[in-house]
């Protein structure tokens, strides 16, 4: 093997290491990517500032807006009761089983409609906690809940608007809903088994007694985060779903920017439930800058490991990586799976992996002599495979946002999005190899 390939593999399982370890990502990243810089024999601040910073810097400049507004909505959604409300109604549609998948459905059916999964994870978080609240299930599930919904079936599924399918689009001139039928049926098979791993690990935790007061985790959440009352007034349910209605009508039919439609969002939500903030103005003031400092570190943590994708992407190892996955002999269907999920694995991002794949190995594929949309919907799959290793920007911001580490909530995010997208990735090459 390339020396150098080495040098990016064991800089990244370093990096997922020591993230197990709970050493922040800010420090993390700098941190390997100075490694990966030193071993490649590259001058290291020269590459830090142009290959790390200008990553990291234009991650910030492309997403902060859909940072930042998500998570005023979020802020808004907790401090109203708004988030509870809907929490408490869907609990009583579920009488209080199901709740970790439902979960997974609320987040999915956001991202299909277009809802950025930075977004969701804002919008979805007050909610789900809540609602493990209501059913005294443990929080280690949450992240594996809302990112299942964000990453898997909605993300790669036929005629979802994700960066991942507009890539593959793009790239190979398919459709949205390229393979149809196989995409259809996979992606109803991704979902039932993520459905019942979830519903599983939940009867699994609450018969060992881990319910969601939990000494044992690392970050215990604040009495303002998880007081219920049943006394307690809260606004009306319909009232509290007409803002995520909105965005949704504004985003997907209006075909407004996301950030605009979230925006129109939170202003609804503040006219509607301006009476459910204690103190008045005074009160939302407050509110509001919960909500801007959550943005700021949640964007922060992910920037920074995109930073380091932007070293690896500029070595001659990752150049050579791609030399390298193009001489592999292998079933061509099972070869575009591979390349891609490694890409993705790489980068740590699945669009970014996907775009990386795509800008090198386009021709490839083409040349392989299958039809296209097979490779597209393959493509979108295998993105959402090894881009959740646990270096992965999203990840970190979701664990941050849940206040849990790696090592109390990664392990079901694995099994939800590397084992079963991997297992589906698997079940549709053998439904196209059937002619489907």
């Amino acid at each position: 093997m390339d020396i150098q390939i080495l040098v990016l593999l064991i800089a990244i399982v370093l990096f997922g290491v020591l993230a197990f370890k709970q050493i922040s990502a800010i420090i993390l990243a700098p941190l390997v990517a100075i490694f990966v810089i030193v071993c490649t024999q590259s001058p290291i601040l020269e590459t830090l500032q142009t290959a790390f910073m200008p990553a990291a810097a234009d991650y910030f400049t492309k997403y902060f807006l859909i940072f930042f507004v998500g998570a005023l909505f979020g802020a808004v959604y907790q401090f109203t009761g708004a988030a509870e409300s809907i929490a408490r109604f869907l609990a009583g549609l579920c009488k209080g089983k199901f709740i970790a998948p439902l979960i997974m459905c609320i987040t999915g059916v956001l991202t299909y409609g277009g809802v950025s999964g930075f977004v969701v994870f804002f919008v979805v978080y007050p909610i789900a906690l809540q609602m493990f609240k209501e059913g005294n299930l443990t929080r280690r599930l949450i992240p594996a809940a809302i990112s299942a919904g964000c990453w898997t079936w909605s993300m790669n599924g036929p005629g979802s608007p994700s960066i991942q399918n507009t890539i593959a689009m793009k790239s190979l001139g398919t459709p949205a809903t390229a393979a149809f039928l196989p995409s259809l049926i996979t992606s109803v098979i991704m979902f039932a088994l993520i459905f019942g791993w979830l519903e599983y690990r939940s009867r699994v935790f609450t018969k060992k007694g881990i319910v969601f007061t939990d000494a044992s985790l690392t970050h215990q959440l604040e009495g303002t985060e998880i007081t219920v009352g049943e006394d307690k007034k809260l606004p009306n349910a319909i009232i509290s779903f007409l803002p995520i209605a909105v965005i949704l009508f504004c985003f997907n039919i209006i075909k407004l920017p996301v950030e605009t439609s979230v925006i129109i969002g939170v202003i609804i939500a503040v006219v509607l439930m301006f009476k459910w903030v204690e103190s008045g103005i005074n009160g939302w003031i407050k509110v509001f800058n919960k909500g801007a400092g959550d943005s700021v570190v949640a964007i922060l943590n992910t920037a920074i490991v995109v930073g380091f994708g932007g070293v690896v992407q500029n070595t001659d190892a990752f150049g050579n990586l791609v030399e390298a996955l193009k001489s592999f002999s292998m079933n061509p269907l099972i070869f575009v799976m591979i390349t891609v999920a490694i890409c993705a694995g790489v980068c740590g991002s699945a669009s970014g992996g996907m775009g990386v794949a795509f800008n090198a190995l386009t021709d490839t594929y083409i040349k392989l002599g299958v039809d296209l949309q097979y490779v597209h919907r393959i493509s979108a799959i295998a993105a959402g495979t090894l881009d959740t290793l646990p270096h992965q920007g999203a990840q970190i911001t979701l664990l941050g946002i849940c206040k849990l580490t790696h090592k109390e909530a990664y392990w079901d995010i694995a099994v939800t999005q590397i084992f079963i997208p991997f297992i589906a990735c698997g079940i549709f090459i053998l439904l196209a190899a059937l002619g489907l």
